[in-house]
């Protein structure tokens, strides 16, 4: 599986520069990514058509939820409910899997 550029979240543009992600899994109900973020780079505040799960394998998050701080360590978890806006930004390199379901309208991803 190869890893691919990514600037942009939900058709936004990333904050910082570009991230990475590859497509890990694919199911009927959904999928898997495995994201990488530099240091610095950020999704600007945006919502999904889906749920996401993130496990973050490595590095440290902080964004928002819902208009609420959140932080994340490596080995945690976080849900972004479906329509709920959010954000995310690397504190340091930071390398994550995100499952979404139901499988989303359009990539929610890419370059």
């Amino acid at each position: 599986m190869n890893w691919l550029p990514m600037s942009t979240v939900e058709g936004l543009p990333l904050i910082g520069g570009p991230g990475r992600f590859r497509s890990l899994a694919r199911a009927e109900g959904g999928l898997a990514y495995e994201i990488f973020y530099p240091a610095g780079v950020a999704s600007p505040v945006h919502s999904h058509d889906h749920d996401s799960i993130v496990y973050l394998i490595s590095g440290s998050l902080r964004g928002t939820l819902d208009g609420r701080a959140v932080t994340l360590e490596a080995g945690g978890t976080v849900v972004h409910p479906r329509g709920v806006p959010h954000s995310v930004e690397a504190i340091v390199d930071s390398r994550w899997v995100e499952f979404k379901t139901p499988l989303p309208a359009r990539p929610p991803i890419g370059g």
